[in-house]
């Protein structure tokens, strides 16, 4: 019996329900979800596996005009999506009308791989307007085959996994078939901290912190976790603590919970705040926290 396998790559604007869509499909919340634009940093594998496939899902950041190093290397990680996709997943939103850079947009209208442009989130449309959606980015983007989804109802997902297990090209397995993704744990643990920032703080915070576990010490009942949120300035380590402590307590007190869902099992978790002058320009520094692969 044949095995098949492959690198199914999602790419697209901020905020178009890529990670919503990923998670959809993995059956587990690895990818952040927040109503904020540039949510995800890095490319995040899911994997999905059958008795005879193995899709893995690549979740990328949204597509941006880079203005510090950070985001230059979030733009890398979306160069190499391109680079190994055995089938691209473009995504948009019912009214958007052209991606945010044009040589990406080149890259998907020249793809040498099968691309299914999805178009997200048509339960906020009516039905004239959703045929005016697919007849533009039928001339825009020719080579695609145009599925209409919402990601967050789960509506027409299933017909996507379909399409795509059709697709996939044969191949051996490319990960353990009892594997869900290609990070660590201590990278969810990041992400979950980094979510609850996220949602707790406004304006520039959110996207000054980068978050580092220290200690992940696992026992047979409870997890023990030491982590700490980088900020660049003195400023925001004061806004990120709070009153007596109080907003850093809130956010570890939601991230516990989140944290206890995810591994299934008691944690204690302990946050701490540190100053990491301009990080997000520091090459060495985003060699460190794994967005430079260079």
């Amino acid at each position: 019996m044949s095995h098949k396998a492959g690198f199914i790559n999602i790419i697209g604007n901020p905020n178009v329900g890529k990670s919503t869509l990923m998670n959809a499909f993995v059956g587990e919340r690895l990818s952040i979800i927040t109503s904020k634009a540039q949510t995800t940093r890095h490319r995040i594998f899911g994997i999905v596996n059958g008795d005879d496939f193995q899709m893995v899902f690549s979740d990328t950041p949204g597509i941006i005009k880079p203005a510090y190093e950070l985001q230059s290397s979030m733009m890398d990680f979306v160069k190499s999506a391109f680079e190994d996709a055995d089938i691209l997943l473009y995504m948009v939103e019912v009214g958007e009308r052209e991606l945010k850079d044009e040589a990406f947009f080149k890259k998907i209208t020249h793809a040498k791989v099968p691309v299914l442009l999805l178009l997200n989130k048509i339960d906020k449309s009516n039905q004239e307007h959703l045929e005016e959606q697919v007849a533009l980015w039928k001339e825009k983007v020719p080579n695609a085959e145009i599925l209409p989804i919402s990601a967050l109802n789960n509506f027409n997902v299933d017909t996507v996994f379909n399409r795509i297990l059709e697709l996939l090209p044969e191949s051996p397995p490319y990960y353990p078939k009892d594997a869900l993704t290609d990070k660590p744990e201590r990278f969810f643990v990041n992400e979950i901290i980094r979510e609850k920032i996220l949602l707790n703080y406004q304006k520039e915070i959110p996207y000054s912190v980068e978050i580092e576990t220290e200690e992940f010490k696992e026992e047979e009942k409870i997890i023990h976790i030491k982590a700490v949120i980088m900020v660049e300035r003195d400023s925001q380590k004061g806004i990120i603590i709070g009153h007596k402590g109080s907003a850093l307590k809130k956010v570890g007190m939601e991230a516990r919970a989140d944290l206890e869902k995810f591994f299934d099992k008691q944690v204690h978790i302990e946050l701490f705040v540190k100053v990491n002058k301009d990080w997000r320009n520091n090459q060495f520094q985003l060699r460190r926290f794994g967005y430079q692969q260079k």
